[in-house]
């Protein structure tokens, strides 16, 4: 108990202090998280909101296909990642393998069918309102796409809250092909497995306590804006 309460101290000084290494590890982890959600988002909210709005063969095989791959294995993804950017696959000339593009790349793939089947299942029901009065005014595939988007976009923040959850507590496909070098590709979830198995409680639990807070955070900013968007329709 008292090693615990050493390290619990220990780790909220590191976090008061402005440990620089616990600075660092965090900002590279928000970097890395963010750029690849915002390229989950511009793929996948377009895509989710074209399956919605449109109907074509297979349409409905997509939507299965999109809703499995949202449980899709991280060292499954980290593997694949790592073969094409190792220096014997296709992509291995651009010397991306232990790189913070590396994780992003495998990041991106992890959250974008989360963006697909979460944009597709908000925008069904509005498109079902909505295409009667886009199509009487001869509105184009993107026309209605952007509209019903743009009606859509306090309700889509949900989907991004969930793919930014997903990508700054993932940890296995960032390991495989970032490598968990200090101050290269050390983000906070690998550096929580180093740093725990090394001992070294004190960086572990403060690194641990702020990704608790950045959940928290993200969990209490979707309750609101879903509180936001109820008020809304209810007025």
């Amino acid at each position: 108990m008292d090693t615990f309460l050493d390290a619990l101290s220990a780790a909220f000084a590191l976090i008061f202090a402005g440990d620089a290494d616990l600075l660092q590890i965090l900002s590279l982890s928000l970097q890395v998280s963010l750029s690849a959600v915002a390229i989950a988002v511009l793929i996948g909210m377009p895509l989710g909101g074209l399956i919605a709005i449109r109907r074509f063969p297979g349409r409905q095989v997509l939507i299965v296909v999109f809703n499995a791959l949202m449980g899709l294995p991280p060292v499954v993804v980290g593997l694949g990642v790592y073969l094409l950017l190792s220096r014997s696959g296709p992509f291995g000339v651009f010397g991306l393998l232990y790189t913070p593009t590396a994780m992003i790349i495998a990041q991106v793939i992890l959250v974008v069918p989360i963006i697909v089947s979460l944009t597709r299942q908000t925008l069904d029901a509005l498109w079902r309102e909505y295409s009667e009065t886009l199509n009487s005014l001869a509105a184009s595939p993107a026309q209605s796409l952007v509209a019903v988007l743009w009606d859509a976009r306090f309700s889509l923040i949900t989907a991004v809250l969930a793919g930014l959850g997903r990508a700054i507590a993932e940890v296995g496909a960032v390991m495989i092909v970032g490598g968990n070098i200090d101050s290269v590709t050390r983000v906070m979830t690998t550096a929580i497995a180093l740093e725990a198995s090394k001992g070294e409680l004190a960086l572990a639990l403060g690194l641990g306590i702020i990704l608790l807070l950045v959940s928290v955070c993200l969990n209490l900013f979707g309750h609101g804006m879903t509180r936001l968007v109820t008020n809304e329709a209810t007025q």
